[in-house]
């Protein structure tokens, strides 16, 4: 997929942060001045809950001319009342981290590492699952203790460091 090449600083800056507005904008506050710009997502966003609040438009319409659905205008108000401005910018979408892999799944594994031999991945899976009930994916299991491991790692390079 090509990138779309644009001498406009504000497109470039609005492309780069993830704020550039790829909806249809077809209100009329977009279409007249320079001040409201349609590229600008924030902005439309925060226009469409404006419309809605102050000028007491529907919801249906006002989502259509802004170029979204209304459960996205439901979604943008409540991240609105709870986060003000913030609640309008941009995220990534999905979970936010291992979800399955709780502090005590990881300390659990950490004991069965400790105490003898180190188990194939295979292996902890399955104790995983006996013990907690849960199918943890074979990669997430991996970067879980590939990020355990460069603790130790960091906390031993500070051990060393200290006693020199």
């Amino acid at each position: 997929m090509a990138k779309i090449q644009t001498g406009d600083p504000k497109e470039k800056f609005l492309r780069e942060s993830g704020a550039l507005n790829t909806h249809p904008v077809s209100d009329a506050l977009f279409n007249d001045g320079d001040f409201f710009d349609p590229r600008d997502l924030v902005q439309v966003k925060y226009e469409m809950l404006r419309k809605v609040h102050k000028e007491s438009e529907s919801v249906s319409h006002a989502a259509a001319s802004f170029g979204f659905s209304r459960p996205s205008f439901y979604k943008m108000l409540t991240d609105f009342e709870h986060e003000g401005i913030n609640g309008l910018l941009p995220r990534r979408r999905g979970p936010r981290g291992g979800h399955k892999l709780t502090e005590e799944v990881l300390e659990f594994i950490k004991e069965i590492c400790a105490v003898g031999q180190p188990k194939n991945i295979p292996a902890l899976l399955d104790e995983v699952e006996g013990r907690f009930g849960i199918r943890v994916h074979r990669r997430s299991l991996e970067r879980a203790l590939q990020r355990c491991e460069k603790k130790i790692v960091q906390i031993r390079g500070k051990k060393t460091r200290e006693s020199q």
